[in-house]
C-alpha cells in the first residue's frame, strides 16, 4: 500500500475519533443545560413553601407568585386544570415574589389563612376579587383608592377565619421574612416578573396552557 493512502486512511480516522469525540461531549454540555444546579435546585423549592398535589409526583411545578399580579390571578385556573389532569405525576409549589404595593398585605392575608387549613382559599377568593382590592393597570390616577385592611377582613369573615389573627399578621408583616426570602431566591434564578414557571427546574419562556403541558409531557416522557 501507497504511503501517501496510509496517511490519508490515518487523517480520516482521525477525523471520525474527533467527531464521536466533539458529539459526545456537545450531548454532554446539553444534558448539562438542561439539568438545573445543585444551587438553583435549593433556590426552588423551600420546606414552608405551599404546595398541592403529590408529594412523590415525578414533575414538580414552581411558580413564583405575587397575589396582586392580574396575570397570576388570570393564569391559576390553568395551574388547577392541570393539577386535575396529572394527578398524582405533579406537584405545585407556590412561591411569592412581592412587586406590587399590596402584594405584602396579601401574602400575609393567605399565610394567617393558611394557619386555619385554608391557604389555598384565601387565595383563590384574592385573585376572584382583585379587582376590588388590587392595583389596575390603566386606571386614572384620580380613581379611589380601595380600603384595602377593610376589604381583607369581610374576606377573612367570608372565610371564616379569626379576623383579629388576620389583622394581626397583615399589621405586623408576620410573614415579611418568609416573603423576602422568596424574592431573593426568585432573584437567584432570574426571576423578574410574575407569573414565572419552572418545570422540574426548566423555566417555562411562553406564559400559555400548551406550553406548559408540553414541557410537562416531556418532563414525564424521561
Amino acid at each position: 500500500m501507497r504511503k501517501d493512502v496510509l496517511i490519508l486512511l490515518g487523517v480520516a480516522a482521525l477525523v471520525i475519533v474527533a467527531a464521536f469525540v466533539g458529539s459526545s461531549y456537545y450531548q454532554r454540555s446539553l444534558e448539562k443545560e438542561r439539568q438545573p444546579s445543585p444551587a438553583v435546585n435549593s433556590a426552588l423549592v423551600r420546606e414552608d413553601s405551599p404546595t398541592l398535589g403529590a408529594a412523590d409526583a415525578k414533575v414538580t411545578l414552581v411558580e413564583f407568585v405575587d397575589p396582586e399580579c392580574e396575570s397570576c390571578a388570570a393564569f391559576g385556573p390553568v395551574i388547577k386544570k392541570l393539577l386535575g389532569e396529572y394527578d398524582g405525576k405533579l406537584r405545585f409549589v407556590l412561591r411569592y415574589m412581592p412587586l406590587h404595593p399590596n402584594s405584602v398585605p396579601a401574602g400575609n392575608f393567605m399565610e394567617a389563612a393558611g394557619e386555619h387549613g385554608k391557604f389555598w382559599q384565601a387565595q383563590d377568593i384574592l385573585f376572584q376579587r382583585q379587582g376590588e382590592w388590587g392595583e389596575r393597570h390603566g386606571a386614572p390616577a384620580s380613581a379611589p383608592k380601595p380600603d384595602v385592611p377593610a376589604l381583607f377582613e369581610k374576606y377573612a369573615v367570608d372565610l371564616g377565619l379569626d379576623v383579629e389573627s388576620v389583622k394581626a399578621a397583615i399589621n405586623q408583616n408576620k410573614y415579611g421574612s418568609k416573603f423576602e426570602r422568596d424574592r431573593r431566591d426568585g432573584q437567584t434564578l432570574g426571576v423578574r416578573q410574575t407569573p414565572t414557571i419552572f418545570v422540574n427546574g426548566r423555566r417555562l419562556t411562553r406564559l400559555t396552557e400548551n406550553d406548559l403541558k408540553a414541557l410537562i409531557e416531556d418532563e414525564l416522557k424521561k
